[in-house]
């Protein structure tokens, strides 16, 4: 496997202005411990059965299987044609929720295609370790520079398949509901047909968004949470609600009062649960569920940060609908990116050289 050295992708994805940083909560005992190292910009990876990591590189376009009992490391696929320049590349990755019955891989990549520079939503049939069979779920024009692409996909409890993309650095795009999917997240069958239960009869589930490399459903009641990178101010927490708008658009600015300022455009605009007004780059996401991270982190979700490093974790209050807290618990010295629920209900997250997994102590 081959190492690449990230600092310039990694100030491609870092918002304009970033938060000091500040110190763990005293006397946290969480850490974290590497379980894949030497890789090539993991930006996003799952879990399939066998205690095998499915990720993805960013800039080679690989999907790659390793084994985390017998460190085994081998190519599942190389998708043609990517585009890893700044935000851009082989963005997310998400598995058939019933793999391996359906043996069926998905990944979401910035990619030349139909004489365009495309992200595409694009399914794999897995062949005897190998994938087969290509087919494009979803296409939409990436924009001119290489930023706000979106890319998070990952399956909700209702067997849909849910994607971010980005505004393609044009907040106009957010709030463009007339077949503009720039913006907006998205919610599709596993065969990429809309849902009949979508609010606006397409493959939109909400609109008003700018760029989020993170999201994920609670276990408890199957909400949907996401993080959201701001411009110079306003990274966001959101709560989703299908078929609602949240608020990015044309009027967004950093000035006036946060964080309505940014979020400002088109009807009924929902508020963010938990708002930076100085942007840490919020990535990923994921609950705990049984992670083994001490009673303070049981039911907490946990995200991370491209400009600092840093862990944080959010607890919630009795109806599990609004935040009731948030504390920084690690201080990973460098950038982390995709969260994910793996074996045993421990928390897992990338860096752009492995993966690792939250410990106590």
């Amino acid at each position: 496997m081959r190492k690449q050295t990230a600092a310039i992708i990694g100030a491609c994805l870092v918002a304009h202005v970033a938060l000091a940083a500040t110190p763990a909560s005293a006397g946290s005992p969480i850490r974290a411990r590497e379980v894949v190292g030497d890789l090539d910009q993991p930006v996003a990876f799952t879990f399939g059965p066998g205690k095998k990591v499915w990720y993805v590189e960013k800039g080679t376009g690989q999907v790659r299987v390793h084994d985390l009992d017998t460190d085994s490391d081998r190519l599942f696929v190389t998708v043609p044609g990517v585009n890893g320049d700044g935000e851009r590349g082989m963005l997310g990755i998400a598995l058939h929720p019933r793999y391996p019955n359906r043996r069926l891989l998905y990944v979401y990549a910035t990619r030349s295609a139909e004489g365009q520079l495309r992200n595409q939503i694009l399914r794999y049939r897995d062949d005897h370790g190998s994938g087969v069979g290509r087919k494009v779920l979803f296409s939409s024009i990436a924009g001119g520079s290489p930023y706000h692409n979106g890319g998070r996909i990952a399956f909700g409890p209702d067997g849909m398949l849910y994607a971010i993309v980005g505004d393609a650095h044009d907040s106009g795009n957010a709030q463009d509901t007339t077949n503009e999917d720039r913006g907006k997240i998205i919610r599709i069958e596993p065969d990429g047909d809309v849902p009949p239960d979508n609010p606006f009869g397409d493959r939109v589930w909400v609109f008003g968004i700018r760029n989020s490399f993170g999201f994920a459903f609670d276990p408890q009641t199957d909400s949907l949470w996401e993080t959201e990178n701001g411009p110079s101010c306003n990274d966001e927490i959101n709560r989703i609600r299908g078929g609602e708008n949240y608020g990015w658009g044309p009027s967004e600015t950093c000035a006036g009062a946060s964080p309505g300022n940014t979020n400002q455009d088109g009807p009924n605009p929902i508020m963010p649960e938990l708002f930076y007004q100085n942007p840490i780059g919020m990535t990923g996401i994921a609950f705990c569920d049984g992670c083994h991270l001490g009673r303070r982190s049981d039911g907490a979700a946990f995200f991370g940060a491209v400009n600092n490093g840093q862990v944080t974790r959010i607890v919630f209050n009795d109806q599990r609908t609004a935040i009731a807290g948030h504390t920084v618990v690690l201080d990973h010295g460098v950038s982390t990116l995709s969260y994910e629920v793996g074996p045993g209900g421990r928390i897992f997250f990338s860096d752009f050289d492995g993966i690792n997994k939250l410990v106590r102590g």
